[in-house]
Parts: C-alpha cells; structure tokens; sequence
C-alpha cells in the first residue's frame, strides 16, 4: 500500500515538475531593445540593519542607465539599531541629483515590511512601485527592462529574477540548489499562466491597482508574504496582467543566509505563510511538494529494514532526481550560476528531510527575522 501512495504522489510530483519544464520554455526571454524611457518609477527600499550591505546596493543604485528624472529612491529605516541611516545620508550627499528620501517606520500591524512599504507607497510621487532589498545590487539596464515591458505587455505586476552571489560552501551550494528551483519553479507556473510565487527582492507593480486592491489588508497579522499576498490578490481577477520579466538585464543578485541557523529561520518564514494562502493552485503545490518528499523520507528509512522497498525507492529518487535537474539546468543557463553534480546529488538525498522538518515543525516554532521573534 506504501508503495502505491509513494508512487501516485511521485507521478503527480513528476507532472508538476514536466509543467514547470514546459512553462519555463514557454516564458519568453526579453532582450534589451533599448526603447525610451516612458515610464516613471519609485523604487522602494525597507531596511533595518544594513550597514554592511547597504554600500553594495547604493553602489549600484549610482550605475543606474535611467534618466534620473523619470525615478525616485525612498528608503524606509524599520528601527535600525546601527548607523545604516547614516550610510544612506553619506551616499546622498555625494549623489544629490538622485532623487532620495528617508522615511521612519510606521509600525501599525505584525508586519514591519508590510507597514514600510505601505507608507513609502503612500508617499511616492511615481505610477510604478519597484520593490527590492537592502542586500540586494541591481544591474544598469533594470529599469529599463521594467520599462519596456510595461510598454511592450502593459502589465499590472511585474515578477523579476533574483539570484544568489556566488560564496565556496556546502550551505551555498545547498541554498543555491533550492533556490534556483524556486526560480524554475516560479517562471514556469508565469509561463503557463498560473503565477503563485514570486520574489520582494525583485518586483514592479502600479500604485493604482494596489490601491484598488487595498495594498497588504488582510494580510497584515503575518510578518513576511508582502510578495505572494499581493501577488493573489492582483491574479484574483487579473491573472494575465501578472507577468514574469525573463530577461538576464533585470537579474537582481542577492546574499544566500550566512550560517545554517539563519537559514532554517529564513525557511521557517517563508513556510510560515503558506497555510495563509488563498490560491488553491499554490496550497496544491505545497501539498504535493511536502507529500512525495515526506513520503520519500518514510521509504528511504523503511527500505533500511526492509530491503524489498529500496528498488521502488531508489526508482523514485532517480527520477526525481532528472526531473528536478532538468528544471534547475534550465535556471542555471538563464541566470548564469553554476552547480557541482557531487553536490547536487548529496543535496538531493538530503533535501527531502529538510523539507519534511521545515514543514512540520513551521506551524507551531516561531522564527526569527531581522533580531525580532515571530509567531508562525
């Protein structure tokens, strides 16, 4: 009985991940066409805590190949307790012909992120909310893809690539792994136009639709999701105006967690919100994921005691190992970063109980972020 369960979540694992294959080719990689700049932008910046990161994204931010009067920064301090403000205000005063503003948070729900992006929203001057983080570094052309898509497909939201900085250790090979599945993952579901994921780190969407949808409302008791929620509520009745920018020009490049505390914390959040969503197709998703690698955890230790399970479990490995690599390939060549086959395959015998524990343990272990204590 064991076996047919394993192997009915598996082939519906497999299908899911085929679809992901087919959506990711399916998704349209944009080049630059370099076209005038038309649209006006507010890029939206939360931090809390960034000193050390911070001078790599403002370093950024200064290679810009966009007219400086057609986009605004707006930096939100979430109650630093180092002198990022400070590093911000340096880098202002040599770049005074960037339009830049600082705001303090304003703490209204259990959300930090969410109130800070709310209230720089509510003070921008542009159509267009571009959101990314304050460990993030940005390319010259960025708003100049976001720009030509808006042009070219006249979106509402506007998902982008994000990618981690290479580092040399198993804990960023493992990360990396999983993240670039995630990327596969979320610009296949684009590609066949069913979005349920998408990243803070690299978004655009219009200030007037996410006034129509009532920015974060409802959301607000969960302290990450800013992305995904909205991501639902535009999708809802507008699923087309939801887009992926496939494009190597609008890669944003971020750090992966520094230490394996870190990022069992930073998965805790993220499955902290999944119980929250509304979208069936992604409650599927998660369904799906959890089952076959819990259930691949029960068959890898079953088959230890009992040897006639290893031939079906390892069959089920094994073609779950292609599949995945498949999907992760593809991800690789678009975002440019590399993988080592040795460690792919460690991390894939390993992954499945990652995932199980993360899983199991996320709705009831709270997690840390940023040196606060949420409720999962």
């Amino acid at each position: 009985m064991f076996i047919l369960v394993l192997f009915l979540f598996s082939f519906a694992y497999f299908l899911l991940i085929l679809r992901f294959n087919i959506g990711f080719d399916k998704c349209e990689q944009i080049e630059n066409q370099h076209k005038e700049a038309q649209e006006s932008f507010s890029i939206v910046v939360p931090f809390r805590n960034e000193k050390h990161n911070l001078p790599i994204l403002l370093a950024s931010f200064t290679k810009l190949n966009y007219p400086k009067s057609k986009y605004e920064i707006i930096f939100i301090d979430d109650d630093s307790e180092d002198n990022s403000k400070n590093v911000i205000e340096a880098w202002r005063a040599k770049k005074p012909k960037i339009k830049t503003s600082i705001l303090n948070n304003k703490r209204l729900t259990n959300s930090p992120k969410k109130d800070a992006l709310t209230l720089a929203i509510s003070k921008s001057n542009y159509p267009w909310i571009v959101t990314t983080d304050a460990d993030c570094k940005i390319l010259e052309n960025w708003l100049t893809m976001f720009n030509q898509i808006i042009i070219s497909k006249q979106p509402y939201f506007i998902a982008a690539p994000v990618k981690f900085t290479k580092e040399n250790s198993f804990l960023f090979e493992f990360q990396n792994l999983n993240f670039l599945a995630l990327i596969g993952s979320t610009i296949g579901a684009f590609g066949f136009n069913k979005p349920f994921i998408c990243n803070g780190a690299n978004l655009c969407y219009s200030k007037e639709v996410f006034n129509e949808v009532n920015g974060f409302e409802g959301n607000s008791k969960i302290a990450s999701g800013d992305d995904v929620f909205l991501l639902e509520k535009i999708i809802k009745n507008n699923s087309e105006k939801a887009i992926y920018l496939k494009s190597k020009d609008a890669i944003i490049e971020t750090k992966s967690e520094p230490n394996w505390n870190s990022f069992i914390q930073q998965q805790l959040r993220w499955a902290s919100k999944t119980g929250n969503y509304t979208n069936w197709f992604s409650k599927g998703i998660g369904f799906i994921v959890f089952l076959q690698n819990l259930l691949l955890v029960i068959g890898m230790i079953s088959a230890l005691f009992n040897t006639n399970y290893f031939k079906y479990v390892f069959i089920v490995f094994l073609l779950k190992l292609v599949i995945d690599f498949i999907l992760i390939k593809k991800t690789v060549q678009f975002v440019e970063s590399k993988i080592n086959m040795l460690n792919y395959i460690f991390s894939s015998l390993i992954y499945p109980f990652f995932v199980s524990y993360i899983a199991l343990i996320s709705s009831f272990k709270n997690y840390e972020w940023k040196g606060r204590v949420f409720k999962s």
